[in-house]
């Protein structure tokens, strides 16, 4: 069984492991200064996060995968007798889900199961990566989505960031609002909520350090302080921001740590180079994952 991701999923593994589990990524693209990139093929996340660095004056505009694409890999998998698990970011914040439904529709030899992770990020990519190893192991469909729901029902994300210009910029915040927040330096913790899979703001705090500590506070209010946490830090641009992030969880929680991830420049494109991000859930609602 072949599985399909797009970009805006972040696997957290190597890519010999990625070739391993039979996972294909289907590219999002990113436009910047008039040229259009497609992640992964065109352009590479550092090099992506140095040309904001580099040109603060211009913004990103980024676009999901065409049906096309998606067509394309169906059929190939069908060629080959391949049935297909195709896991995407959350349809509350991307249309890439929908284009996956529409090329499903339109491939009828191929068999495709389709999940919307309602997530995005690393979130996406545990559910994922969890399926593509149970599949490995030979689990049928049905223990496979049930692992992926268990996955997504059991892990969280939150991300806070050091500048609102991006999030203001791409309509994620209203202007005014994003004004006087950059104004009094406020920065925000944002979640995303497992209903429909939109952001929400979780919180806010007066400077990025103080955000660090609001963000693990809000995991404590979550989970009891002292148990055992599997957990993973995203960054765009920030590894300072990443380590703070890891030091504040090791203080509360007993944490398993997952490698650093870097975030996908779809993600990156809406937020900025600092953006920092933290999956995590306990480890005992993680059983058998």
């Amino acid at each position: 069984m072949k599985i399909v991701v797009d970009s805006g999923v972040d696997l957290g593994i190597s890519p010999a492991e990625i070739k391993e589990l039979n996972i294909q990524q289907i590219p999002l693209s990113v436009s910047f200064k008039g040229i259009t990139y497609r992640e992964g093929v065109d352009i590479g996340r550092d090099e992506f996060y140095s040309m904001l660095e580099e040109n603060r004056a211009d913004f990103p505009i980024t676009s999901q995968p065409s049906p096309g694409q998606f067509i394309e890999t169906y059929k190939a998998a069908a060629a080959e007798g391949q049935e297909v698990l195709s896991i995407h970011l959350s349809s509350g914040l991307s249309g890439t889900y929908n284009a996956a439904r529409v090329a499903a529709g339109l491939v009828p030899q191929a068999k495709v199961t389709l999940v919307d992770t309602k997530t995005l990020s690393i979130g996406s990519g545990w559910q994922a990566v969890a399926a593509a190893r149970a599949i490995k192991l030979g689990k049928t469909m049905e223990q496979v989505l049930a692992l992926t729901k268990q996955v997504g029902e059991a892990a969280d994300a939150l991300f806070t960031l050091q500048e609102l210009r991006y999030l203001r910029h791409g309509g994620r915040i209203s202007h005014i609002k994003g004004l006087l927040a950059s104004l009094l330096n406020i920065k925000p913790i944002i979640g995303v909520e497992k209903d429909r899979g939109t952001y929400v703001q979780m919180g806010q705090a007066r400077n990025f350090t103080q955000a660090i500590e609001a963000l693990t506070k809000i995991v404590a209010r979550k989970h009891a302080e002292g148990i055992r946490m599997r957990a993973q830090v995203v960054h765009a641009r920030n590894p300072e921001g990443a380590e703070l992030l890891k030091n504040a969880m090791d203080k509360l929680f007993k944490c398993k740590w997952l490698p650093p991830c870097p975030v996908s420049l779809v993600l990156g494109a809406h937020t900025g180079p600092s953006v920092v991000g933290l999956i995590f859930a306990p480890e005992a609602a993680l059983e058998g994952t």
